[in-house]
């Protein structure tokens, strides 16, 4: 999943810093995605291992990834061992989520 062709045209995140920010997403889902679930189409739940640093690492990517994409709409709740991140967006964005979701699932197996 290379191609970042979905990457909307809303993303202010300069074009060439956007492989290194879909790399930050890739590792943290290859290193703590413990459960992906779908509840409905605008919305996709994230449960992540937790560990020393992992939930700062956690607030401080979404508070980045807010920066440049306001479509999103992000939810951290930390729990014993694990971090659960809601991801929600509008339904123009709906393709954006889907690309997520396939992404953080790839990464995660």
């Amino acid at each position: 999943m290379g191609d970042l062709a979905w990457v909307p045209q809303s993303c202010t995140l300069p074009t060439e810093e956007r492989p290194l920010r879909v790399a930050e997403w890739d590792a943290l889902f290859s290193e703590r995605l413990t459960s992906l679930l779908r509840p409905q189409p605008l919305h996709l739940r994230l449960d992540l291992a937790g560990g020393e640093g992992v939930e700062d690492r956690v607030r401080d990517l979404v508070e980045r990834e807010s920066g440049c994409c306001s479509f999103f709409t992000f939810t951290t709740t930390p729990g014993q061992d694990l971090i659960r991140l809601d991801i929600s967006v509008d339904q123009p964005h709906e393709a954006v989520l889907d690309a997520l979701a396939a992404r953080s699932a790839a990464a995660g197996e």
